[in-house]
């Protein structure tokens, strides 16, 4: 939830319109499973996150992708027919971009478990192709939904069980981090107030 405040966020000042991303689910599946529920071609994204060892990967949906691409270079979204095709090399730019933003959004959101470095690794447009762990490995799939303008999509993140497991005490933790930030909201509050109080209108 964290990194869909995030990447909303900075994707919305990226292109100067309002992107809207919230989790719609979190599954557990085998690797083959989502790879098949993935279309084709699609922007399938490897990332690396050291210290962890190997790779997760990251899905934007054509429906997303275009409409981004779109508004990035002029347009206006209103008659776009999203094509079936790989991305040529200007529109894997323009999306590198802007995955470039999520990266940094993924590095804050897992900021408070352990420090990563998320990084983009590969892109690719046939997911087919990539086997990131073996078929039968099993794998965390969080989805998210992404509106901007008048269109709508899905990205999906896919994190292999053996990369974060070295993390699993830490996150099975994460109650400890919320109740440490709730203390100090008032104390926030406070200090928010009084900068406020300070300021000329």
């Amino acid at each position: 939830e964290a990194f869909a405040r995030g990447f909303g966020a900075q994707m919305s000042g990226f292109i100067r319109s309002i992107v809207e991303v919230r989790v719609a689910s979190a599954e557990q599946m085998t690797y083959a499973e989502f790879i098949s529920s993935l279309p084709n071609p699609t922007c399938f994204t490897l990332l690396d996150c050291p210290p962890l060892g190997g790779q997760i990967c990251m899905d934007i949906s054509p429906l997303v992708v275009f409409p981004l691409v779109e508004r990035l270079l002029g347009g206006t979204n209103q008659s776009l027919l999203v094509p079936k095709r790989p991305l040529t090399g200007i529109e894997s730019r323009l999306m590198r971009q802007v995955l470039d933003l999520g990266m940094n959004a993924l590095t804050e959101a897992w900021s408070g478990v352990k420090q990563i470095d998320f990084g983009i690794s590969a892109m690719e447009s046939n997911p087919q192709l990539v086997e990131i762990v073996p078929p039968n490995e099993v794998v965390v799939v969080v989805d998210f939904e992404v509106k901007l303008m008048n269109r709508g999509g899905r990205m999906r993140l896919c994190i292999p069980y053996n990369s974060i497991e070295p993390l699993v005490e830490d996150l099975s933790a994460q109650s400890w981090f919320v109740s440490g930030r709730s203390a100090s909201g008032s104390d926030a509050a406070d200090r928010i107030a009084s900068g406020l109080s300070a300021a000329r209108v």
